[in-house]
């Protein structure tokens, strides 16, 4: 721990936030680093801080506060340091663990290190949060805004963002279209045009399950009823695909005893509206068409009602499936209509890098924009909450701008670190539909809803969802 960064003094009457055994140890009056933002960053930054520092006092009536301490991107650090994003800014986003940050710019020409990049890779930062509901009054082009309230979990490390390419007419995009071409394809119909780009797009096992398993923690602890895995494995079958099939492995292996998948939710509910049901009966009202299927496909459909049969209708069967969290699956072009038309089927999300992108800059649209849309970059034991809208230099130092992603991000942070009772008086200013209130429970002091998953077997902590 240095004693200053960016040649700026760490405050000395605060405190930095520990992270031990998979908990934060949080401090009464903790550091935490704030980057303004560009453009109108500053404007926004001002609201937001008064707002969040007016929840902790009334929340906590001066027994705990928040002591900001200013660090340096963007224009401000380029000004400040010639440099764009200074190594010090990173360290200290490293070494007090959890921080906050306004919009940033990105420079004409490049040549800047992208922030969020830098800090996702420097502190492994998997998951990328963006809970979007809306707030009343607030306009939108949708008839129904109000029934938008799912929280989306973006994987925030590999797919296409990993940064694995080679531009077209390079030696070294010749060099794999000729290994690929000619080495793995070979024989084949398949061949890639010679004046093609190539990427590549990695999805892993230890990625995907690290990130659905937040997904799923989440949504136990929190009330929520659906975990929906957003993919387009009917295409890429090998990345995607493998997401969805991991994505179910680590929720059975997991949390079998809190979950249920849509398919054996199917074969449960048949079985308790007519427990004389035969096995065969049974396949045939979960796989329509059956009975024109080959043989093989009929029996291994029969083999998975009786294994689901055997295995979960002692511990899920007579109705008790019902009060479980339901995992299901979403091809990802699906997901976005389903999102317009039918937004209150939808809870929890939890997608790959590139799927999570489009999906939720869609679903803050429907309820506003992004201009009220709030994230956090989270990782075990670090995380960046961030304004999700860009600088918007035309308006600044005109206090014209909403500064709601910014004041929600910070609630997310207010969460992340167990102080749930500070960001209650901010969403309490506006309230979503009496459903959805009435699904929280209380908050306590403990470890935020945005800390990392409590350890396999232990009691979930019912914390309240306030964003």
């Amino acid at each position: 721990m240095a004693d200053s960064y960016n040649g700026i003094p760490v405050p000395t009457d605060g405190a930095v936030i520990q992270y031990a055994n998979g908990e934060l140890k949080v401090p009464d009056n903790p550091i935490i680093p704030f980057i303004e933002g560009d453009g109108t960053g500053r404007d926004i930054w001002r609201a937001a801080s008064r707002v969040l520092n007016a929840g902790v006092e009334k929340a906590f009536r001066g027994k705990k506060r928040v002591v900001w301490y200013e660090i340096f991107g963007g224009e401000k650090a380029y000004k400040k340091f010639n440099n764009w994003l200074p190594d010090d800014t990173v360290n200290a986003c490293r070494d007090f663990r959890v921080s906050l940050k306004g919009p940033l710019t990105t420079p004409v020409g490049g040549g800047i290190r992208s922030l969020n990049v830098t800090l996702r890779q420097t502190l492994d930062l998997y998951a990328c949060v963006r809970p979007v509901r809306y707030f009343t009054g607030v306009p939108s082009a949708m008839k129904h805004p109000e029934k938008v309230n799912v929280v989306i979990f973006r994987e925030n490390t590999e797919d296409v963002y990993a940064g694995v390419e080679w531009k077209e007419g390079t030696p070294e995009a010749k060099k794999v279209l000729d290994f690929l071409n000619n080495e793995m394809l070979k024989g084949g119909k398949k061949q890639i045009r010679s004046d093609s780009g190539i990427g590549i797009k990695p999805i892993s096992v230890t990625g995907t399950k690290r990130l659905v398993r937040r997904a799923v923690s989440y949504a136990i602890a929190n009330g929520r009823k659906k975990v929906t895995l957003v993919h387009k494995g009917n295409i890429m079958k090998f990345t995607e695909g493998a997401f969805q099939e991991w994505g179910y492995e680590l929720a059975k292996d997991e949390f079998r005893s809190k979950i249920v998948t849509e398919r054996e939710s199917m074969i449960l509910g048949n079985k308790d509206e007519d427990p004389a049901l035969s096995v065969e009966e049974n396949a045939r009202m979960v796989e329509p068409g059956l009975a024109l299927a080959h043989d093989d496909f009929k029996q291994k459909v029969y083999a998975e009602v009786k294994g689901v049969l055997e295995s979960l209708h002692a511990s899920h069967g007579g109705g008790k499936w019902k009060h479980m969290v339901l995992v299901n699956d979403r091809i990802a072009d699906s997901i976005f209509q389903q999102l317009i038309i039918r937004p209150d089927e939808y809870d929890v999300l939890a997608t790959p890098n590139l799927n999570g992108d489009y999906i939720s800059d869609a679903a803050a649209a429907q309820v506003g924009g992004l201009g009220i849309a709030p994230g956090g970059n989270i990782g075990d034991g670090y995380a960046v909450f961030e304004a999700t809208h860009g600088t918007a230099p035309r308006y600044a130092d005109k206090d014209m701008v909403n500064p709601g992603s910014v004041v929600l991000s910070g609630v997310m942070l207010l969460e992340y670190i167990g102080w749930s009772g500070a960001a209650r008086p901010s969403s309490e200013l506006s309230r979503t539909h009496k459903e959805t209130s009435c699904a929280r429970k209380s908050a306590s002091s403990e470890p935020g809803m945005w800390a990392p998953p409590p350890p396999i077997g232990s009691r979930p902590r019912n914390w309240r969802t306030s964003y």
